[in-house]
Protein backbone atom coordinates (compact mmCIF):
# COMPACT_ATOMS: atom_id res chain seq x y z
CA UNK A 1 0.00 0.00 0.00
CA UNK A 2 1.30 3.46 -0.97
CA UNK A 3 1.11 5.99 1.89
CA UNK A 4 1.96 9.05 -0.22
CA UNK A 5 1.67 8.83 -3.99
CA UNK A 6 3.92 11.04 -6.13
CA UNK A 7 3.60 14.13 -3.93
CA UNK A 8 4.80 17.30 -5.68
CA UNK A 9 4.57 20.25 -3.31
CA UNK A 10 6.53 23.46 -2.76
CA UNK A 11 6.22 25.36 0.50
CA UNK A 12 7.16 28.99 0.02
CA UNK A 13 9.60 30.89 2.24
CA UNK A 14 7.97 32.08 5.51
CA UNK A 15 4.66 30.51 4.46
CA UNK A 16 2.18 28.79 6.78
CA UNK A 17 1.05 25.76 4.75
CA UNK A 18 -1.58 23.40 6.12
CA UNK A 19 -1.74 19.75 5.06
CA UNK A 20 -5.42 18.85 5.45
CA UNK A 21 -7.19 15.54 5.09
CA UNK A 22 -8.85 12.63 6.91
CA UNK A 23 -6.97 10.09 9.02
CA UNK A 24 -4.77 7.84 6.92
CA UNK A 25 -4.58 10.20 3.93
CA UNK A 26 -0.78 10.49 4.05
CA UNK A 27 -0.36 13.96 5.51
CA UNK A 28 1.65 12.88 8.58
CA UNK A 29 3.80 10.57 6.44
CA UNK A 30 4.59 13.54 4.19
CA UNK A 31 5.58 15.59 7.24
CA UNK A 32 7.76 12.78 8.59
CA UNK A 33 9.53 12.55 5.22
CA UNK A 34 10.39 16.25 5.43
CA UNK A 35 11.66 15.69 8.97
CA UNK A 36 13.76 12.68 7.94
CA UNK A 37 11.80 10.26 10.14
CA UNK A 38 10.60 8.39 7.04
CA UNK A 39 12.54 7.72 3.84
CA UNK A 40 10.70 8.21 0.53
CA UNK A 41 11.03 5.43 -2.07
CA UNK A 42 11.65 8.00 -4.80
CA UNK A 43 11.98 11.74 -5.31
CA UNK A 44 13.93 14.50 -3.62
CA UNK A 45 13.30 16.73 -0.62
CA UNK A 46 14.87 20.18 -0.50
CA UNK A 47 14.99 22.59 2.43
CA UNK A 48 15.99 25.86 0.83
CA UNK A 49 18.54 24.96 -1.84
CA UNK A 50 19.86 21.96 0.10
CA UNK A 51 18.97 18.37 -0.86
CA UNK A 52 18.29 16.63 2.48
CA UNK A 53 17.36 13.06 1.48
CA UNK A 54 20.57 11.65 3.00
CA UNK A 55 20.87 14.16 5.84
CA UNK A 56 19.88 12.97 9.34
CA UNK A 57 16.87 14.59 11.07
CA UNK A 58 19.05 16.40 13.62
CA UNK A 59 21.04 18.10 10.86
CA UNK A 60 18.09 19.28 8.74
CA UNK A 61 17.59 22.48 10.75
CA UNK A 62 13.92 21.74 11.43
CA UNK A 63 11.88 21.67 14.64
CA UNK A 64 8.91 19.34 15.02
CA UNK A 65 5.96 19.75 17.40
CA UNK A 66 4.05 16.52 18.02
CA UNK A 67 0.47 15.83 19.01
CA UNK A 68 1.66 14.30 22.30
CA UNK A 69 3.92 17.29 23.27
CA UNK A 70 6.71 14.80 24.18
CA UNK A 71 7.89 16.75 27.24
CA UNK A 72 10.39 15.22 29.67
CA UNK A 73 8.35 14.68 32.89
CA UNK A 74 11.36 14.74 35.25
CA UNK A 75 12.63 18.09 33.93
CA UNK A 76 11.43 21.59 34.76
CA UNK A 77 9.92 23.76 32.03
CA UNK A 78 13.22 25.65 31.87
CA UNK A 79 15.20 22.45 31.34
CA UNK A 80 12.70 21.18 28.76
CA UNK A 81 13.16 24.38 26.80
CA UNK A 82 16.91 24.33 27.22
CA UNK A 83 17.41 20.67 26.30
CA UNK A 84 17.79 21.09 22.49
CA UNK A 85 20.41 23.78 23.10
CA UNK A 86 22.40 22.08 25.85
CA UNK A 87 22.37 18.96 23.68
CA UNK A 88 24.21 21.04 21.07
CA UNK A 89 26.65 22.19 23.77
CA UNK A 90 25.87 25.87 23.27
CA UNK A 91 27.30 28.35 25.81
CA UNK A 92 25.27 28.57 29.02
CA UNK A 93 24.59 32.29 28.61
CA UNK A 94 23.23 31.83 25.09
CA UNK A 95 21.02 28.98 26.28
CA UNK A 96 19.65 31.15 29.09
CA UNK A 97 18.96 34.07 26.74
CA UNK A 98 17.16 31.90 24.18
CA UNK A 99 15.05 30.12 26.82
CA UNK A 100 13.95 33.37 28.46
CA UNK A 101 13.21 34.96 25.09
CA UNK A 102 11.02 31.99 24.05
CA UNK A 103 9.26 32.04 27.42
CA UNK A 104 8.47 35.76 27.02
CA UNK A 105 7.21 35.20 23.47
CA UNK A 106 4.84 32.48 24.69
CA UNK A 107 3.98 34.31 27.93
CA UNK A 108 5.15 31.46 30.17
CA UNK A 109 8.09 32.91 32.17
CA UNK A 110 6.14 32.23 35.40
CA UNK A 111 6.11 28.51 34.57
CA UNK A 112 9.85 27.96 34.12
CA UNK A 113 10.36 26.24 37.50
CA UNK A 114 7.37 23.91 37.21
CA UNK A 115 7.30 20.29 36.02
CA UNK A 116 5.04 19.22 33.10
CA UNK A 117 2.64 17.43 35.45
CA UNK A 118 1.88 20.78 37.10
CA UNK A 119 0.77 22.35 33.80
CA UNK A 120 -2.55 22.44 32.01
CA UNK A 121 -2.88 21.05 28.49
CA UNK A 122 -2.56 24.51 26.99
CA UNK A 123 0.53 25.30 29.07
CA UNK A 124 2.16 22.02 28.04
CA UNK A 125 1.44 22.91 24.43
CA UNK A 126 3.18 26.26 24.85
CA UNK A 127 6.23 24.55 26.33
CA UNK A 128 6.35 22.13 23.39
CA UNK A 129 6.21 25.13 21.03
CA UNK A 130 8.87 26.90 23.06
CA UNK A 131 11.22 23.95 22.73
CA UNK A 132 10.85 24.28 18.95
CA UNK A 133 11.28 28.08 18.99
CA UNK A 134 14.55 28.10 20.96
CA UNK A 135 16.23 26.15 18.19
CA UNK A 136 15.55 29.00 15.73
CA UNK A 137 15.08 26.50 12.88
CA UNK A 138 14.51 27.13 9.19
CA UNK A 139 11.28 25.11 9.24
CA UNK A 140 8.56 24.31 11.80
CA UNK A 141 6.79 20.96 11.32
CA UNK A 142 3.60 20.60 13.38
CA UNK A 143 1.62 17.36 13.56
CA UNK A 144 -1.90 18.05 14.91
CA UNK A 145 -0.50 20.01 17.89
CA UNK A 146 -3.92 21.22 19.10
CA UNK A 147 -5.88 17.97 18.98
CA UNK A 148 -5.42 17.13 22.69
CA UNK A 149 -6.78 20.36 24.16
CA UNK A 150 -10.38 21.43 24.74
CA UNK A 151 -12.41 23.33 22.15
CA UNK A 152 -12.24 26.78 23.77
CA UNK A 153 -8.48 26.63 24.28
CA UNK A 154 -8.01 25.23 20.79
CA UNK A 155 -9.73 28.33 19.40
CA UNK A 156 -7.40 30.61 21.38
CA UNK A 157 -4.29 28.62 20.46
CA UNK A 158 -5.13 28.85 16.74
CA UNK A 159 -4.86 32.62 17.04
CA UNK A 160 -1.65 32.39 19.08
CA UNK A 161 0.02 29.98 16.67
CA UNK A 162 -0.80 32.11 13.66
CA UNK A 163 0.50 35.26 15.37
CA UNK A 164 3.62 33.46 16.53
CA UNK A 165 4.43 32.14 13.06
CA UNK A 166 4.01 35.60 11.56
CA UNK A 167 6.18 37.23 14.24
CA UNK A 168 8.96 34.66 13.86
CA UNK A 169 8.70 34.51 10.04
CA UNK A 170 9.52 30.78 10.01
CA UNK A 171 8.32 28.53 7.20
CA UNK A 172 5.72 26.18 8.69
CA UNK A 173 4.09 22.94 7.55
CA UNK A 174 1.09 22.12 9.74
CA UNK A 175 -0.84 18.83 9.65
CA UNK A 176 -4.50 18.67 10.69
CA UNK A 177 -7.78 16.89 9.93
CA UNK A 178 -9.72 19.91 11.27
CA UNK A 179 -10.92 22.09 8.41
CA UNK A 180 -11.59 25.02 10.78
CA UNK A 181 -7.89 25.04 11.72
CA UNK A 182 -6.90 24.86 8.07
CA UNK A 183 -9.19 27.70 6.97
CA UNK A 184 -8.29 30.06 9.81
CA UNK A 185 -4.54 29.45 10.04
CA UNK A 186 -3.13 28.58 6.64
CA UNK A 187 -1.75 30.94 4.00
CA UNK A 188 -2.43 28.01 1.70
CA UNK A 189 -4.18 24.67 2.21
CA UNK A 190 -3.02 21.40 0.62
CA UNK A 191 -5.89 18.89 0.64
CA UNK A 192 -4.93 15.20 0.60
CA UNK A 193 -6.88 11.97 0.37
CA UNK A 194 -5.77 8.39 -0.21
CA UNK A 195 -2.13 9.43 -0.36
CA UNK A 196 -2.76 11.88 -3.21
CA UNK A 197 -2.57 15.66 -3.27
CA UNK A 198 -5.92 16.89 -4.60
CA UNK A 199 -5.64 20.68 -4.44
CA UNK A 200 -3.35 23.44 -3.18
CA UNK A 201 -4.81 26.92 -2.87
CA UNK A 202 -5.63 29.71 -0.45
CA UNK A 203 -8.32 28.87 2.11
CA UNK A 204 -10.84 30.97 0.15
CA UNK A 205 -9.78 29.43 -3.16
CA UNK A 206 -10.12 25.90 -1.82
CA UNK A 207 -13.53 26.66 -0.31
CA UNK A 208 -15.09 28.57 -3.20
CA UNK A 209 -13.40 26.75 -6.11
CA UNK A 210 -12.89 23.11 -5.04
CA UNK A 211 -11.22 20.84 -7.58
CA UNK A 212 -13.53 17.87 -7.04
CA UNK A 213 -16.36 16.48 -4.90
CA UNK A 214 -14.03 15.31 -2.11
CA UNK A 215 -12.50 18.74 -1.57
CA UNK A 216 -15.94 20.36 -1.84
CA UNK A 217 -17.43 18.01 0.76
CA UNK A 218 -14.48 18.03 3.15
CA UNK A 219 -14.39 21.82 3.55
CA UNK A 220 -17.36 23.55 5.11
CA UNK A 221 -19.49 23.07 8.19
CA UNK A 222 -22.20 22.03 7.59
CA UNK A 223 -20.81 20.26 4.51
CA UNK A 224 -21.91 20.91 0.95
CA UNK A 225 -25.19 19.40 -0.25
CA UNK A 226 -24.82 16.96 -3.16
CA UNK A 227 -27.54 15.57 -5.41
CA UNK A 228 -27.22 13.39 -8.50
CA UNK A 229 -28.90 14.77 -11.60
CA UNK A 230 -29.05 14.50 -15.38
CA UNK A 231 -28.16 17.24 -17.83
CA UNK A 232 -30.88 17.86 -20.41
CA UNK A 233 -30.30 20.31 -23.26
CA UNK A 234 -33.39 20.70 -25.40
CA UNK A 235 -35.17 23.49 -27.28
CA UNK A 236 -32.61 26.16 -26.32
CA UNK A 237 -33.12 25.39 -22.63
CA UNK A 238 -30.71 23.40 -20.46
CA UNK A 239 -31.67 22.00 -17.09
CA UNK A 240 -30.35 19.75 -14.36
CA UNK A 241 -33.02 17.14 -13.67
CA UNK A 242 -32.79 15.83 -10.10
CA UNK A 243 -36.03 13.87 -10.31
CA UNK A 244 -37.93 15.85 -7.70
CA UNK A 245 -36.99 19.20 -9.26
CA UNK A 246 -35.21 20.79 -12.19
CA UNK A 247 -32.78 23.68 -12.22
CA UNK A 248 -32.34 25.91 -15.26
CA UNK A 249 -28.64 26.09 -16.20
CA UNK A 250 -28.98 27.44 -19.75
CA UNK A 251 -26.25 30.02 -19.16
CA UNK A 252 -23.84 27.21 -18.18
CA UNK A 253 -24.78 24.80 -20.98
CA UNK A 254 -21.69 25.43 -23.13
CA UNK A 255 -19.28 24.85 -20.24
CA UNK A 256 -21.11 21.72 -19.10
CA UNK A 257 -21.08 20.20 -22.60
CA UNK A 258 -17.40 21.00 -23.00
CA UNK A 259 -16.18 19.57 -19.69
CA UNK A 260 -18.55 16.70 -18.84
CA UNK A 261 -17.90 13.08 -19.84
CA UNK A 262 -21.63 12.23 -19.88
CA UNK A 263 -25.03 13.65 -19.01
CA UNK A 264 -24.78 12.29 -15.45
CA UNK A 265 -23.72 15.10 -13.13
CA UNK A 266 -23.72 16.07 -9.44
CA UNK A 267 -25.15 19.37 -8.22
CA UNK A 268 -23.40 20.85 -5.19
CA UNK A 269 -24.83 23.66 -3.08
CA UNK A 270 -23.45 24.92 0.22
CA UNK A 271 -25.96 25.28 3.09
CA UNK A 272 -25.41 29.06 3.27
CA UNK A 273 -26.37 29.27 -0.42
CA UNK A 274 -29.54 27.22 0.10
CA UNK A 275 -32.30 29.80 0.59
CA UNK A 276 -35.46 28.98 2.53
CA UNK A 277 -38.75 30.93 2.36
CA UNK A 278 -42.16 30.41 3.88
CA UNK A 279 -44.14 31.65 0.87
CA UNK A 280 -43.53 30.50 -2.67
CA UNK A 281 -42.01 33.25 -4.84
CA UNK A 282 -41.78 32.93 -8.62
CA UNK A 283 -38.85 31.06 -10.07
CA UNK A 284 -36.98 27.77 -9.58
CA UNK A 285 -38.17 27.24 -5.99
CA UNK A 286 -38.58 23.68 -4.74
CA UNK A 287 -41.06 22.52 -2.13
CA UNK A 288 -39.46 20.95 0.94
CA UNK A 289 -40.37 19.71 4.39
CA UNK A 290 -38.58 20.72 7.60
CA UNK A 291 -37.09 17.41 8.73
CA UNK A 292 -34.76 18.36 11.62
CA UNK A 293 -33.91 21.69 13.29
CA UNK A 294 -30.45 22.31 14.79
CA UNK A 295 -30.35 25.58 16.82
CA UNK A 296 -26.98 27.34 17.02
CA UNK A 297 -27.96 30.55 18.77
CA UNK A 298 -28.15 33.37 16.24
CA UNK A 299 -28.30 30.83 13.40
CA UNK A 300 -30.13 27.58 12.84
CA UNK A 301 -29.35 24.63 10.60
CA UNK A 302 -32.40 23.24 8.85
CA UNK A 303 -32.43 19.70 7.50
CA UNK A 304 -34.89 19.83 4.64
CA UNK A 305 -36.45 16.83 2.92
CA UNK A 306 -36.77 17.22 -0.83
CA UNK A 307 -38.16 13.96 -2.21
CA UNK A 308 -35.84 11.32 -0.75
CA UNK A 309 -32.93 13.74 -0.38
CA UNK A 310 -31.96 15.69 2.76
CA UNK A 311 -30.58 19.20 2.18
CA UNK A 312 -29.00 21.35 4.87
CA UNK A 313 -29.62 25.08 4.95
CA UNK A 314 -28.33 27.80 7.26
CA UNK A 315 -30.84 30.48 8.27
CA UNK A 316 -31.11 33.31 10.79
CA UNK A 317 -33.11 32.40 13.87
CA UNK A 318 -36.75 33.46 13.48
CA UNK A 319 -36.52 34.15 9.75
CA UNK A 320 -38.28 30.97 8.57
CA UNK A 321 -40.62 28.30 9.94
CA UNK A 322 -38.72 25.92 12.20
CA UNK A 323 -41.35 23.42 13.23
CA UNK A 324 -40.69 19.87 12.09
CA UNK A 325 -43.13 18.99 9.32
CA UNK A 326 -43.58 22.59 8.09
CA UNK A 327 -43.64 23.11 4.33
CA UNK A 328 -41.14 25.63 2.97
CA UNK A 329 -39.78 26.70 -0.42
CA UNK A 330 -36.13 26.26 -1.27
CA UNK A 331 -34.01 27.97 -3.93
CA UNK A 332 -30.29 28.17 -4.63
CA UNK A 333 -27.99 31.09 -5.27
CA UNK A 334 -27.32 30.42 -8.95
CA UNK A 335 -23.91 32.11 -8.97
CA UNK A 336 -22.77 29.94 -6.06
CA UNK A 337 -23.76 26.47 -7.28
CA UNK A 338 -21.15 23.82 -8.12
CA UNK A 339 -21.52 21.17 -10.81
CA UNK A 340 -19.36 18.05 -10.89
CA UNK A 341 -18.88 15.23 -13.38
CA UNK A 342 -20.41 12.18 -11.72
CA UNK A 343 -17.91 9.75 -13.28
CA UNK A 344 -14.65 11.63 -12.71
CA UNK A 345 -15.87 13.64 -9.66
CA UNK A 346 -14.02 16.65 -11.07
CA UNK A 347 -15.42 20.17 -10.98
CA UNK A 348 -17.17 21.43 -14.11
CA UNK A 349 -18.52 24.71 -12.70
Amino acid sequence: MVAVDNLDLEIQDKEFLVLLGPSGCGKTTALRCIAGLETPDAGNIYIGDRLVNKISPKDRDIAMVFQSYALYPHMSVYDNLAFPLTNKKLPKQEVDERVKKAAETLRIPHLLKRKPRQLSGGEQQRVALGRAIVREPKVFLMDEPLSNIDAKLRFLMRVELKRLQRDLSITTAYVTHDQAEAMTMGDRVAVMNGGALLQVSTPAGTYHSPSNTFVAGFLGSPPMNFISCSFIDKDDRAVLDAGTFTLDVSELAAVIKEKSTSSELVLGVRPEDTLVQEDRPRGDEVEAEVYVVEPLGAEIILDLKIGENIFKAVATEGSVPTKIGDKVWVSFRKKKIHIFDKKTEKTIV
